[in-house]
């Protein structure tokens, strides 16, 4: 049996207390460290939080297979929202993070003025549009409904998909930051918005939805087989990646975690496990 802590966005304040709690002074605790950064305690266990899969998953390979090898001691903690990883590494209540794409960092970052920076991009989770219904792309017709996720970055990316593939029209120039306002043309589709982890359940009361990669393996979907429309890996600005808060670049135990998720066993751990559903992204992280 796993071991990690898996919090739900139901039990956010929960989480957000017993994390609180936990700062008082756990040997695992960046908090009770004393130092961050290059003067961290390499003897304590570098703790990451993580969305399921395939986040935690990854983490766990390292853990198990790889990190004892280089020193490195690894605690992974589960959240199964995109709020909380962020606000516990920037309180210190975690010593990284990872979950998110440099798109929704910035956006995180700007809106609540927290200092997380990236560290090493690890892998891609490809957005996709799903049905349990419709067959085809071209089967898709005026008057039925698609699920896209409400989130900022998540949903330009969702309509920029839906456009890609004919299904909408957006204004000119909008990008990944399109919102729903940005829609010229419908096409007489009804668009639903709904938060990113709750979309993969809509799907039995829509006629598709545009899922992230980590949630539709999550339902037991194959994005690679499963997917009307999918995005493209190349160039794609989404790479997952570590994160942790400004300043703690430079901990030892972070250095050796980037250098393992960059690591040859890593990308043959991707490559067989996610067959083509989650695709190796190695590498720095896009400047802002």
């Amino acid at each position: 049996m796993r071991k990690n802590i898996k919090i739900t966005a139901a039990a956010a304040s929960a989480a957000a207390l017993a994390l609180g709690l936990s700062a008082c002074g756990t040997d695992s605790d960046p908090a009770a460290k004393g130092e961050t950064g290059a003067k961290a305690d390499t003897s304590k266990a570098l703790v990451v939080a993580a969305s399921p899969t395939p986040h935690a998953d990854i983490l766990e390979f390292v853990k198990k297979n790889l990190a004892a090898k280089e020193g490195l001691k690894l605690e992974v903690k589960e959240f199964t929202d995109y709020v909380l990883p962020n606000t516990a590494t920037q309180n210190g209540q975690v010593d990284a993070n990872f979950f998110q794409h440099k798109p929704y960092l910035d956006d995180f970052n700007a809106k609540q003025k927290t200092t997380i920076v990236p560290v090493v991009n690890v892998h891609l989770e490809p957005l996709g549009l799903y049905s349990k219904t419709v067959k085809d792309l071209k089967d898709i017709k005026a008057g039925q409904t698609i699920a896209v996720p409400n989130d900022t970055t998540n949903g330009g990316r969702a309509l920029q998909l839906l456009a890609e593939n004919g299904l909408i029209t957006l204004k000119d120039g909008v990008g990944t930051s399109a919102k729903l306002s940005d829609v010229t043309d419908k096409k007489g589709l009804e668009l639903k918005e709904l938060e990113a982890a709750t979309v993969p359940r809509a799907l039995n009361d829509v006629d598709a939805a545009v899922i992230n990669g980590n949630y539709a393996i999550q339902a037991e979907l194959s994005p690679a087989k499963d997917a009307l429309a999918l995005e493209k890996a190349e160039g794609n600005p989404y790479a997952n990646f570590l994160a942790v808060k400004a300043g703690n670049e430079k901990d030892p135990r972070v250095e050796k975690l980037a250098g393992l998720l960059n690591s040859d066993e890593v990308k043959k751990y991707i490559e067989d496990t996610y067959k083509g559903s989650i695709v190796p992204a190695f590498g720095a992280p896009a400047k802002s």
